[in-house]
Order: C-alpha cells, then structure tokens, then sequence
C-alpha cells in the first residue's frame, strides 16, 4: 500500500492514525519533500481524472488563470500538493480522501 500526503494535513494524519491502529503497513510519501512518481501520477489521473485536483486549496486560489488552465498532469506535476489526499493505493486501486466509503475500501 502507497500512501500520499502532507505531514501537515489533519486528514492524512488522520488517516495515518486509522491506519496504523489496524496494523496496516504502508509506504509513505509527501508530496511536497517527495512529489508524485510519473506512473502512479498517471495511475491517479486514470482513475479520477480532474477530481484528483484540490480545487479548493490555497495553492489552487495561488494560481493564475493560465496556471488553472494546464491539463492535470502538468498542473500535478508542478504543484504536487494540489493532489487531493491522501491518494492511497491499495490493492491496485487509488482511492482519494479519508471519507467513509474510503476507509471501509481500504481498512475493510
């Protein structure tokens, strides 16, 4: 299991916590120290397409319009923390935020 996220976002530390309490091991990466790898760049996009974009950060509000009109994975690839999170990768498939339907996919 891969994890992304922000060492200072509550919900992944949240989630971090569920996760560890059930035992479940995973690979954690920051976006900001780590970025995203290409392939599972690509993987996310291909599962959520836009949806993978946290339209409502403040690196998003940053932005110029320009900058908002990139394709995804260029935008993702410069702004790794526009990525909506966590971006957890459990059983081949990419999961994004700590909502409830996302914990039961990924603790069970």
């Amino acid at each position: 299991m891969r994890v992304y996220c922000l060492k200072t976002c509550d919900t992944c530390r949240k989630a971090l916590k569920a996760l560890d309490a059930a035992g479940i091991a995973y690979d954690l990466r920051d976006v900001r120290a780590d970025g995203i790898a290409a392939a599972d760049l690509a993987a996310i996009l291909a599962a959520h397409g836009e949806g993978a974009i946290n339209r409502a950060s403040t690196t998003w509000r940053g932005l110029s319009e320009a900058e908002k009109a990139l394709p995804p994975v260029a935008l993702l690839a410069a702004h790794p923390t526009l990525l909506k999170r966590p971006a957890i990768e459990a059983g081949g498939a990419w999961f994004l935020g700590w909502k409830p339907e996302v914990q039961a996919k990924v603790i069970g």
